[in-house]
């Protein structure tokens, strides 16, 4: 009989819906392995969700975005910030794509709470309505 990690992990994941990885989620590594995945969903068009947004744009690669976010003092504020809060999401480090026309690459991205992230894509959109 052969071991297959990805049935017995999505098993276990199941079994304890998934205490594990929110609690590894919550570490700056695993934070940002989400983050870093779901930068890389949108840009490959697997979130649908304004896929025109994103579909196809610049992706700094994963290595990059890591030293990117641990040497970056907003990413690291932020951070500390939501943990000490107790994880409400207003407060969730953001990565924010300054100029929306341009990808996820270093010169275009910085770090915001998703409380300010929110706000400035209502915004955008609110503006974009008018024109």
């Amino acid at each position: 009989m052969t071991f297959d990690r990805n049935s017995w992990q999505k098993e276990h994941r199941k079994k304890n819906q998934n205490k594990d990885t929110k609690v590894y989620e919550k570490t700056k590594a695993g934070f940002l392995m989400r983050t870093y995945r779901n930068m890389l969903s949108r840009i490959l068009g697997i979130q649908k969700k304004k896929a025109y947004l994103y579909k196809g744009k610049d992706i700094l690669d994963k290595e990059s975005f890591y030293l990117f976010a641990l040497s970056d003092q907003q990413f690291n504020l932020l951070f500390d910030s939501w943990t000490e809060a107790g994880y409400p999401r207003k407060y969730t480090p953001s990565i924010d794509r300054m100029d929306s026309t341009v990808g996820y690459t270093i010169g275009n991205i910085t770090w915001i709470t998703h409380s300010e992230n929110s706000k400035k894509g209502a915004n955008t959109r609110w503006q974009n309505q008018l024109q």
